[in-house]
């Protein structure tokens, strides 16, 4: 058979061959390989004793603010501060034109001394009157003698009834001479009350200028941080009157208000806590609060005691004002700042915690994966409450002992087997303390005493250190 014709045969049965197995082959495809097991990172709650802290937006407030303002009117004569510096308490900020008030304080002392004059003179008068009563009643009593002796004379016929007669009229008008003088000494004796009078007057009217001149010199009511000037030398300032001119502000520095604002719910939990004797009366006791301002990140620096709280909630806002006291001795907290202001929410407590990306949602429910028996997965129902120490408490659902999916939710469902690796939780410190103790606060003035204060001198210029100096002298006049 020709070669040919032998390899054409060989390769058509070689296809038909081929062909003929195709469906066997379409039959007899592999089985997928099975998933590998989940692997996730698995931890447990931190159970720890805690208290939970509310967070509420506060603004800085000084508790003293005053609009320094003259007692007196006049010009302005020179100022005694320097703008935006500290100022204690009785400190010279400036000093009015003193000529008129000096003037003044000389009159009155004047009119002072005449009316002590007129005084002394009334009391002479009253003397003189007293003594011409003596008088008048001697000459009485020698009158009246003289009567009765004449009356004898005229029964035994020794003297004349013109004589009983004379002695008869002289009596008479020695006792009217008596009353005339009597009355003399009364009127003596008003004529001293009066010029007592006048001179407490005249005292009281020196006194007076003397305060107007004293009030000339424009001190510190408060001690604080001084504004900026309102009036400059050579202005004419109205004092003495609620529109008096306003010359310069002074806010109180240390301690410094916070006051922040509770929503009605808040309130109302409080109340209760109150009630159940889980927190001490907020009204009775000074809780601590905790403070920090809007740069600063670590912790809550700033610690005082819960002050104030009102008396109704605001209709408006339908939020109760409260109020923290703040000690402030580096003068660091300023009035007008935005602070966040922590006070106690709760009683202490021993929480369930748990890192945020161990909790899921399901639309409003929350929920954790937790690692059972066999590394089998459990989906657990779990009420979540604020963070606390850097992780979030977890109110109901858990107990603290589970095991929890802490990463690798996406990865796993409920009834899946995982390959769970561990890894520890730790609490974190937030600054803020796991136990509430009532404070006490004391709200002495502050002195300043610590710090540099300033006066600029009107003539030359200079600024006088006042960190430690003596109040000033009274100023010729009586500056009280």
């Amino acid at each position: 058979m020709n070669a040919s014709i032998v390899k054409r045969r060989f390769f058509v049965g070689a296809a038909a061959a081929w062909l003929l197995t195709l469906p066997m082959v379409g039959c007899r495809q592999p089985a997928p390989p099975a998933p590998p097991t989940p692997k996730v990172v698995a931890t447990t709650p931190v159970r720890a004793p805690i208290v939970e802290w509310d967070e509420y937006v506060g603004r800085l407030a000084p508790i003293e603010e005053v609009g320094v303002r003259a007692r007196v009117g006049g010009h302005l004569e020179s100022t005694h501060f320097i703008e935006g510096q500290i100022v204690r308490q009785g400190d010279l900020l400036g000093i009015l034109d003193q000529r008129p008030f000096r003037l003044a304080v000389a009159q009155a002392e004047a009119d002072l001394a005449r009316a002590k004059a007129s005084a002394q003179e009334a009391a002479a008068q009253l003397m003189q009157a007293e003594a011409e009563v003596v008088s008048a009643e001697s000459r009485r009593e020698l009158a009246a003698l003289l009567l009765n002796r004449a009356r004898r004379l005229v029964v035994q016929n020794a003297a004349s009834q013109e004589e009983l007669d004379i002695r008869d009229t002289d009596s008479k008008q020695a006792v009217a001479d008596r009353d005339v003088k009597k009355a003399r000494v009364e009127l003596a004796k008003s004529a001293v009350v009066t010029a007592a009078a006048d001179v407490q007057a005249a005292e009281a009217k020196l006194e007076t200028a003397r305060l107007n001149l004293g009030y000339t010199e424009v001190r510190a009511p408060v001690g604080g941080r001084i504004s900026r000037r309102l009036a400059t030398v050579g202005n004419l300032i109205s004092g003495g009157t609620d529109q008096a001119t306003l010359l310069t502000t002074i806010v109180s520095l240390d301690p410094i208000y916070c006051y922040f604002d509770a929503d009605e719910r808040s309130f109302l939990k409080y109340t209760r806590l109150v009630e159940a004797g889980k927190l001490s009366n907020i009204r009775d006791t000074k809780l601590p609060v905790f403070v920090r301002l809007a740069d600063e990140t670590n912790g809550y620096p700033h610690q005082g005691s819960l002050d104030f709280l009102d008396n109704r909630m605001d209709r408006g806002t339908a939020t109760m004002r409260g109020r923290a006291i703040l000690p402030n001795p580096d003068l660091t907290l300023t009035p007008g700042l935005f602070a966040r202001v922590r006070i106690p929410g709760s009683g202490r407590y021993d929480a369930v915690l748990v890192p945020d990306s161990a909790v899921g949602s399901d639309q409003s429910e929350k929920y954790v994966m937790v690692v059972g028996e066999g590394s089998k997965i459990e989906r657990r129902k779990v009420e979540v409450g604020r963070k606390a120490r850097g992780l979030r408490i977890v109110r109901e659902g858990l107990q603290g002992d589970e095991s929890i999916v802490l990463r690798g939710l996406q990865r796993v469902r409920p009834g899946v087997v995982v390959e769970a690796t561990r890894e520890e939780t730790v609490a974190l410190d937030d600054g803020l303390p796991d136990e509430v103790r009532p404070l006490s606060q004391d709200r002495r003035p502050p002195s300043y005493t610590h710090l540099q204060t300033g006066r600029a001198d009107a003539a030359s210029g200079r600024v006088a250190d006042l960190g430690l100096r003596e109040p000033a002298a009274p100023s010729a006049g009586g500056m009280p």
